[in-house]
Parts: structure tokens; C-alpha cells; sequence
């Protein structure tokens, strides 16, 4: 069987397509230009790549063909921000919020077709088009809580998860830091705070359970049984088992409850998988060995999962999109910020190295 996955980094697109046990390139494209985020469509030939050109700014494109040719499709555009209307102010920086696009985050497609693509500064669009044109959700951006939420490692806030109820395609959660999760059940004409139960550490006290100022890292919900959500929050890990309705702590990861991502998997919600590492500003595996940690029971207890992973003077970090299960629960793949790829065949529990000499790896994606 054929198995394909998509890796963009720093410096392009590479697809990577396995026949027997061997795993090579097989295309890339956008060499050179970093790929903030790609999406693959379930029949393997519909991709959309979103791309950070610095200079020339956020662009995206659109293959029909399996990546063999692509199309510049539009770009998400701010609409210019009325004279009437206040600056949001960032709480931290104490600088204004700008009406403009910084950097494409997420993008996810609906059953519906709808795109749904979350942006730096904090803006959700959508696009029924495949992207010819996007509008910027203006009951999210209108939000009068929105004035709360603050940059965490950029320097605005930022829509990076975006979950579409596979039940209700006009349900969607998003992840934002530092923003907490919402949630809108009618296509994005109202949304919800659905924090509850999360804790800000970086907080003082007595705001540490603001829902409004959380920063989830990742938000990933359980395709086969929806109401079963997993973030990687800066402060550690959270569960959901009632559709986001509450959020409860895990604590028993071991070595680490930080990190930046989180898979779930595709039929079973008490199985996820996370890459932990150093809090805050340090950011580099425990002890410099790179390890993947896996619970099967719900966050109850976990697996650290090194067979194959570098164990000695290892400072891989992966990123929150950068590490990804695939749609039979049965393949797992990571990507560093120092350019390696690893797969694993058994859920974990042992790995390969694909390469290590990739740029840094932003996203990946399973086609």
C-alpha cells in the first residue's frame, strides 16, 4: 500500500511516499519559502498550503492533482479597520492589535467544503470558494473578549487548531494563544468560551481559571467520538470527555507535562500521544533525550516511548503541528525544529529515522 505525508518546513514543501518499508522524497515544491501549514484532503489529490514569504508576506496555494501542479488562490485579507472603531489593545505588549495579516496558522476544510483558516493576529476566515475568496469572521473578531487575549511565543494572539464536529459540520472549535477555546454551533454566527476547567500557572492566582486568557498549544478532538477533546496547553495537558463543556488537569506525564503537540487517536479517545520537553524559555527534551509519552487510559498513566529516538545530547523540539497520527491509528510521525523525521509503525513504540537533514519542520500532514 501506498503512504504518502506531507512535511513543510522552513525552506519548502517535501512529499514523503512509502512503497514496502522504504520512505523517500518523492516532490517537493516552494523551496526556499517557509510552509506555515499544509492541509490534505481525504481523497489524497485537494491540498492547500499556506506560506510565509517575510517581505512579501502570508500567501496561499491550491493543488487539484496530488501536488503535481499548484494555483495561487487568494489570500486572506483584513478589511481596512473603520475610523470609528477603538484599537484592541495586546494586554501585555500594550500595543495595538493591527487589522492585517501576519501569518496563516491553521486551515481545515469542512464535509460542507467550507475553509475554515485561523491567522495571526486572531482572525478566523472562511472561504466557500476553495479559496478564490475568504471572509473574515466578524462575530469572533467583534468579540468584546477578545480585548483580553495576548501573544504567547509571537507577538499577537493566534488561531493555530481548528476542529470541525464531524456529526455537524457547522460546529467548529478553535484553539487560540493566549485565548483560550471557543466554539460556535451555527457556522460562526456566535461563539462560546469553552475554557472552563483550564489553569493559567503563568497567571497571578486569582486569574489563573480565567477561561479568557488560557493558551492552549493544541487542540485535537477525537473523530470517532467527538465529545472527547485533548489540548497541550502551556501549563500542561487537559482532557475534555463532554464536548468542551469542562477541562480536567493531567498530572501524571512523566517527564514532562509540556510541550507544544498533541495527536489523538482517530477511533479511541483515551489513547493520545505527546512530545514533552522543558518548560517556558529552556524548550528542549528532559535530560537532552528525545522521548514520545502515550497514554491508553484516559491520561490515567503513560508510556515513555525512546526506542529508536536519540538518547544522548538530543535538543529536538517539535512544533504543534508536527506530530500527527494517521487515519488508521497505527502510524505516527514527528518532525524536529533541527530537521528530523521519525515514523512509527506501532503507535509509538518503536521508531525509524527518516532523515535528519530536513530544515525545521513546521507541520505535517498524512494524505
Amino acid at each position: 500500500m501506498r503512504r504518502s505525508l506531507w512535511v513543510g518546513t522552513r525552506k519548502g514543501l517535501f512529499q514523503y511516499v512509502c512503497q514496502g518499508s522504504q520512505w523517500e522524497i518523492q516532490q517537493s515544491a516552494f523551496l526556499g519559502t517557509q510552509v506555515t501549514f499544509v492541509y490534505a484532503s481525504a481523497n489524497h489529490q485537494d491540498l492547500v498550503v499556506s506560506l510565509k514569504h517575510g517581505h512579501f508576506g502570508a500567501k496561499v496555494h491550491r493543488s487539484n492533482d496530488g501536488g503535481s501542479t499548484w494555483q495561487e488562490v487568494q489570500t486572506p485579507a483584513y478589511p481596512p479597520k473603520p475610523p470609528e472603531v477603538a484599537d484592541v489593545i495586546d494586554p501585555m505588549r500594550n500595543i495595538a492589535i493591527p487589522w492585517s495579516l501576519d501569518m496563516i496558522w491553521a486551515i481545515e476544510q469542512a464535509p460542507s467544503g467550507r475553509l475554515w483558516c485561523g491567522t495571526l493576529p486572531g482572525g478566523l476566515f472562511t472561504s466557500d470558494d476553495a479559496g478564490q475568496s475568504w471572509q473574515l469572521n466578524m462575530p469572533l473578531w467583534n468579540l468584546p473578549n477578545r480585548a483580553r487575549w495576548f501573544g504567547g511565543g509571537y507577538d499577537f494572539p493566534g488561531i493555530h487548531s481548528i476542529a470541525i464536529d464531524p456529526r455537524q459540520s457547522d460546529c467548529v472549535t478553535i484553539g487560540i494563544s493566549c485565548g483560550g477555546v471557543w466554539r460556535t454551533t451555527n457556522n460562526g454566527r456566535d461563539w462560546h468560551c469553552r475554557s472552563s476547567g483550564m489553569r493559567a500557572e503563568y497567571m497571578p492566582p486569582e486569574q489563573a481559571f480565567d477561561p479568557d486568557i488560557q493558551d492552549p498549544h493544541r487542540l485535537v478532538q477525537c473523530p470517532a467520538q467527538p465529545d472527547c477533546f485533548w489540548v497541550q496547553h502551556h501549563n500542561g495537558i487537559f482532557r475534555s470527555i463532554d464536548d468542551c463543556q469542562s477541562w480536567q488537569e493531567i498530572t501524571s506525564a512523566k517527564p514532562s507535562a509540556f510541550g507544544f503537540g498533541v495527536a489523538v487517536h482517530p477511533t479511541d479517545p483515551q489513547t493520545a500521544w505527546f512530545v514533552p520537553a522543558v518548560r517556558d524559555a529552556d524548550r528542549y527534551p528532559v535530560d537532552g533525550q528525545f522521548v514520545v509519552t502515550r497514554t491508553r487510559d484516559g491520561g490515567q498513566s503513560f508510556d515513555v516511548l525512546r526506542t529508536g529516538l536519540p538518547q544522548q545530547h538530543a535538543y529536538h523540539l517539535v512544533y504543534r503541528h508536527s506530530i500527527e497520527i494517521d487515519a488508521a491509528g497505527q502510524t505516527l510521525a514527528i518532525g524536529s525544529t533541527t530537521g528530523g523525521l521519525w515514523i512509527s509503525e506501532d503507535q509509538g513504540d518503536s521508531w525509524t529515522t527518516i532523515t535528519q537533514d530536513l530544515p525545521p519542520v513546521y507541520c505535517l500532514r498524512w494524505a
